[in-house]
């Protein structure tokens, strides 16, 4: 019967992806009837379910945390492929798709689905246990992309407005792509083990038992990873103009596009992380959670700067002063969560209450 059940999965984890490639086939471009709407919704839940799978083979194979990078980067590449495809599309009416996105990851990620991974963790096992060494780099990393990229425009006086001057926008791009190249060759080869789960003795937790999926098997799943990602962040573009007719028919604010974007985006690494956080490797969530946010940046605000060449609207990276507290209030927790090594539900529910404050504030300014 468990066999079975495995053919099944990966039967469909297979199919799902290049029909949902299909669908963007047929969609891309077009002006989407409500029903057919419905129709690629589906489709994008299911390529993000396969999506899940194969990255869950893959970082089977690879260990960690190169499975938690593999998605990371992947997803990020995708949606820096979303953005300035958007931000092509009508440069002026989203010069600040950019900024609302990278922001919208940032919050999601450093306080959604790192909050939800100490709260299941912590209520399961009475404490979430991590590699401060390692968490506390990556956390430090995105205060400072992050100050870097999306405050100090709001402060700089050579353009009115909040924007970055050329030479500005150049040093940030250089200093993001430096920063988190630096970072992945910290995680990948210098100090590895600092992103290694751990036990609550502070020992490095083995590799997960069980077969490892062969070499072909990885490949496979690491090309339908690919394909699925390219559907999900596809079929995202295609309902993306629906979404942002809804979003103007209830009178929200036009930044609560850039979120919906990244939720989406994010869907794959959230449950990842959640099914890691579940079997008590915390580190893995945090190493998804805190990874994508700095591939967001590291990878977004260089693409967008080149971008800023051909494209004739401008680009507005300064947050606001309500943001700028929120990501204040986010830097300041997470210091005090990372700083102990282990968190209970209460570290989880606080992140969770900030992110709650974050869509509660995009909703309603």
């Amino acid at each position: 019967m468990t066999d079975r059940i495995r053919a099944a999965v990966s039967h469909w984890t297979v199919v799902v992806p290049l029909l949902a490639l299909l669908t963007l086939a047929l969609t891309w471009g077009r002006s989407l009837p409500s029903a057919v709407v419905g129709v690629v919704a589906l489709f994008l839940a299911g390529a993000v379910l396969a999506a899940v799978h194969h990255a869950e083979v893959i970082a089977h194979r690879v260990g960690e945390p190169f499975g938690s990078l593999v998605l990371a980067v992947a997803v990020t590449v995708i949606e820096v492929g979303l953005i300035v495809t958007l931000m092509a599309d009508a440069p002026a009416k989203n010069a600040t798709l950019a900024r609302d996105t990278v922001f919208a990851a940032v919050m999601i990620t450093c306080n959604g689905i790192l909050g939800l991974a100490i709260l299941i963790a912590a209520l399961r096992y009475r404490v979430a246990v991590f590699n401060a060494e390692g968490t506390g780099a990556a956390f430090a990393t995105i205060a400072t992309l992050s100050t870097l990229s999306l405050v100090l425009p709001t402060f700089t006086t050579s353009k009115p407005g909040p924007e970055f001057s050329t030479v500005q926008l150049t040093y940030a791009a250089v200093a993001s792509l430096g920063l988190y190249g630096l970072f992945v060759t910290t995680q990948t080869l210098r100090h590895r083990e600092y992103f290694l789960p751990v036990t609550a003795e502070g020992e490095l937790l083995e590799e997960e038992h069980g077969e490892l999926p062969s070499r072909r098997s990885a490949l496979t799943s690491l090309g339908l990873l690919a394909a699925a990602l390219v559907a999900v962040v596809g079929l995202a573009k295609g309902v993306s103009p629906t979404i942002e007719s809804t979003v103007a028919d209830a009178g929200l604010p036009a930044s609560v596009v850039g979120v919906v974007i990244a939720l989406l985006v994010l869907l794959p690494e959230s449950i990842t992380a959640l099914r890691a956080a579940l079997g008590n490797r915390v580190q893995t969530s945090l190493n998804l959670a805190l990874g994508s946010a700095l591939a967001s940046i590291g990878l977004t605000i260089p693409a967008v700067a080149v971008a800023s060449t051909w494209l004739s609207g401008s680009l507005v990276l300064g947050l606001g002063p309500t943001h700028m507290v929120l990501l204040a209030l986010t830097v300041a927790v997470g210091t005090l969560t990372v700083i102990p090594r282990r968190a209970t539900p209460l570290q989880g529910a606080v992140h969770l209450a900030v992110l709650a404050a974050y869509l509660v504030l995009a909703v309603s300014p």
